[in-house]
């Protein structure tokens, strides 16, 4: 099925053309109908037609800028009166959250509907989406490949039309890839504007939370609520002498044919819209590489936080047994040069980009695996880390990040990645509705 019912949840950005009880109605319908029983670990059926039929009862001018949206939540963040799991069945022993995570606050408050959790893997430690406990989604344009992760439930939900906005989190790509491989649009914001709190914690130097949507105009809205800036209209900035920087070939070798394809595709689209191309050496490139032969910063990080888990084996998934258990004995000298020269990478960067007004790139090296392609360890480990190779570096550099979809119908989910600069993640959203259009 290639996005069957994608337009069931409708936009965040026009106008329903029903209440609130039928439109979520609808989507619980649609949920209870789908063959996937792996995208929600949980549908909160009554409280959503409860908060459906208070929002319907109020008055216009009491509406706020997110009434009646219907969001779904990733498991790693906290609501209140529940376990958070994260994909961990260690986490169904820890009692239930004492209050909702701020984001999630901050969208009931402006009038969002949580129709559900979605699924992930364990503890967020993967770009394949795979959980062999809970059940793994399958991809919505080909069920026979891969999710993405770690944002896998969040991104098929998107694109299985069941909600209009699915909150996740993105530490080395998890929103960006999975809404790749999917078809739909995943933007990872600059890490402070989003708040953490009441978040399941994977790397404290690379978490980052942001979303999943059909649409870049739905991503801006949601994403103002999540940061608590005031929802605006996006205008889209026009693309005529827009200065676009394509880094060298850490970014574009190796790419599978679709890929390659819809990636210049891309660019030629991009050219004869006005934009000026500019192909650019990727000057951070080396100090990330430093940073990665040093063990980097999620692997130690996530370590020092979960080691414990690690005494019972055979209650984790076996992937992330045996990602995390290579920082057993990794040096903490390693890991505070690392941090160091994260700062040198975040300076190079904003010198690279001086001249330019975005970065884009292919968000993925590669087309969706199969299911069938993930045969032992090490064919995991390989595609893990190729899944992750464009996506990464954004993290430690915490610069916004969103992908679009570029292929073309019938396609395998391919992603035109766009990179702004530190904390100027609206202006990014502006360009990325322009290439939106353009694309």
């Amino acid at each position: 099925m290639q996005n069957g019912g994608a337009e069931t949840a409708g936009s965040a950005n026009l106008p329903g053309g029903d209440d609130c009880v039928t439109r979520v109605a609808g989507l619980l319908d649609a949920i209870d109908a789908c063959p996937d029983g792996a995208i929600f670990t949980r549908v909160y059926r009554e409280e959503a037609l409860a908060q459906a039929l208070r929002l319907d009862r109020l008055h216009v001018d009491e509406r706020g800028p997110l009434w009646g949206v219907v969001v779904s939540v990733k498991d790693m963040f906290d609501i209140k009166s529940e376990v958070t799991v994260a994909g961990c069945a260690r986490f169904l022993k820890n009692p239930p959250a004492s209050k909702d995570a701020e984001v999630v606050s901050r969208l009931r408050l402006s009038g969002a509907i949580i129709i559900g959790k979605t699924s992930m893997p364990e503890l967020a430690y993967s770009g394949l989406g795979l959980n062999s406990r809970f059940g793994t989604p399958r991809n919505a344009i080909d069920p026979a490949c891969i999710p993405g992760g770690s944002s896998s439930g969040a991104a098929v939900a998107i694109a299985q039309g069941l909600c209009t906005a699915a909150v996740g989190s993105d530490t080395g790509g998890s929103i960006r890839i999975p809404a790749a491989f999917n078809g739909v649009v995943g933007f990872k914001p600059t890490q402070s504007r989003v708040p953490r709190d009441g978040m399941a914690e994977l790397s404290r130097s690379q978490d980052a939370a942001g979303l999943i949507a059909r649409n870049v105009s739905d991503c801006a809205l949601v994403d103002a609520v999540m940061a608590g800036d005031v929802p605006s209209k996006l205008e889209p900035r026009p693309l005529t002498g827009l200065k676009v920087a394509v880094p060298d070939a850490y970014f574009t070798e190796a790419l599978d044919q679709p890929v390659a394809l819809a990636f210049e595709r891309s660019l030629g689209r991009l050219s004869l819209a006005g934009a000026s191309l500019s192909r650019i050496e990727f000057v951070p490139g080396e100090v990330i590489g430093e940073i990665m032969s040093l063990g980097g910063l999620v692997g130690p990080e996530s370590y020092k936080r979960y080691h414990h888990l690690l005494d019972e084996p055979d209650a984790m998934d076996p992937f992330v047994f045996n990602q995390m258990k290579r920082f057993a004995h990794h040096h903490d000298s390693d890991y505070k040069k690392a941090l160091a020269l994260r700062g040198r990478a975040q300076a190079l960067y904003e010198q690279a980009m001086a001249d330019f007004d975005v970065l884009v790139c292919p968000t993925v090296p590669m087309a969706a695996p199969r299911f069938d392609d993930l045969n032992g360890d090490e064919a995991a480990l390989a595609l893990n880390r190729r899944v992750l190779r464009n996506t990464s570096p954004f993290n430690t550099l915490d610069v916004p990040a969103i992908t679009l979809p570029c292929q073309r119908p019938g396609e395998a989910g391919v992603g035109l990645m766009l990179v702004g600069k530190h904390l100027r993640d609206f202006e990014l959203l502006r360009i990325a509705g322009s290439v939106e259009s353009a694309l």
